[in-house]
């Protein structure tokens, strides 16, 4: 595979993080190239203060990193990769500066590009957070995948920035140009959002979430977590329980609320998510809880977790993927101590109980309907 990005400036060595040889998908792909073939052949003044939104994992960041832009991003992997990236091409770290989603943006934006995230709702809480910061001078460049480009896409730049228009499509990606309108008027942010759980799940019950934007399923209880919640395990006595992957951290306070003597670790690669997950916990639960945004168990120590809870993401960005899953369901394996369990939720045709066999040596059936599983490994 071609890991090499060419563009105006030279060509750069960019991979995905965590480095693994079985994983096929680029760093980088046409929209963002495109992007940087439009800057260097529209002679944009790079200068001020640059900002990137959303750059997935550090190709645009690393190509302009003599500009020493700003790297916004709501995940962890992608600043991972972005300082990996810039090591290989051998450029110095401390000449780009990366924030998350959830940090104070700069308070002037002169060049605003923004690679199109999968979450429209992301997108709109971070251009509502950045708009005061760009001003009628600022240059605003979007790109993304045509297939990621919609209607909405456009209406959102339209509303919360200024009038704006896309550029034809080069293999199969396309520009978004925007002319900043100062004195729109852009209504409020509408993030985050709250809203109560049902009344037929139990100890949750009629119990309030808060969404911060991009998280899954941001308005509702989604179905997948409603069929977990019926079967997670009440009976375990477990002193430490990991939420894997906790979106907004419902499973997590499950479990909270069900061994409320347990210290309970919420950990996702969002920083929105675990934003989430803790403002949910907060309102609901008083138990010992610890937070961090991290890639995986990775950093807890092995042998020192009794019960881990997961719904695994099978999609990186556009991309079908079982990476993730394996990751996470290794990393579990490593920290759970010897009788301690994985209990796993997925789709069905999805076929986890492959996986989970072949690092545990056995897997249990404990649940499944038309389109779930729930899946039980045990360290042995």
């Amino acid at each position: 595979m071609n890991d090499r990005m060419t563009t105006p400036w030279g060509a750069y060595a960019l991979t995905r993080f965590p480095e693994d040889p079985r994983d096929r998908l680029r760093a980088w792909d046409a929209s963002d190239a495109y992007l940087l073939r439009h800057l260097a052949a529209s002679g944009t003044p790079l200068t001020g203060t640059v900002v990137i939104l959303g750059d997935r994992w550090g190709a645009l960041t690393t190509a302009l990193a003599a500009h020493r832009p700003t790297q916004i991003t709501d995940s962890f992997l992608a600043h991972e990769a972005t300082r990996a990236n810039l090591r290989r091409n051998g450029v110095d770290s401390d000449s780009v500066r990366l924030l998350t989603t959830r940090d104070a943006p700069p308070d002037r934006i002169d060049v605003l590009l923004v690679r199109v995230p999968k979450s429209l709702a992301l997108l709109e809480d971070q251009l509502h957070r950045l708009a005061p910061a760009v001003h009628e001078g600022t240059v605003i460049v979007g790109t993304g995948m045509v297939k990621e480009i919609h209607t909405s896409t456009l209406k959102l730049f339209e509303r919360i920035l200024g009038p704006t228009r896309t550029s034809l499509a080069e293999q199969k990606a396309r520009l978004i140009f925007c002319t900043p309108d100062a004195g729109r008027e852009r209504g409020a942010n509408p993030w985050p959002y709250r809203y109560q759980l049902p009344g037929d799940i139990g100890p949750l019950s009629g119990r309030t979430v808060t969404n911060h934007a991009g998280v899954f399923c941001a308005d509702r209880l989604d179905i997948g977590t409603r069929f977990f919640l019926r079967h997670l395990p009440h009976d375990r006595g477990a002193e430490r329980i990991v939420d894997l992957g906790c979106g907004n951290g419902i499973v997590g306070l499950a479990a909270a609320l069900a061994h409320p003597e347990a210290e309970v670790l919420f950990v996702d690669e969002s920083y929105q998510a675990v934003a989430s997950a803790e403002a949910t916990y907060r309102e609901n639960a008083d138990g010992a809880a610890k937070f961090r945004v991290g890639d995986g168990l990775a950093g807890v120590p092995d042998g020192s977790v009794d019960l881990v809870l997961n719904n695994p993401p099978f999609h990186s960005h556009q991309a079908t993927t079982d990476a993730t899953a394996r990751r996470m369901f290794t990393g579990a394996r490593r920290a759970l101590r010897p009788g301690g369990e994985l209990w796993v939720i997925g789709n069905r045709h999805l076929g986890y109980h492959v996986t989970l066999r072949r690092l545990f040596g056995a897997c249990e059936l404990v649940a499944s309907d038309a389109k779930f599983v729930v899946l039980k490994a045990v360290k042995r």
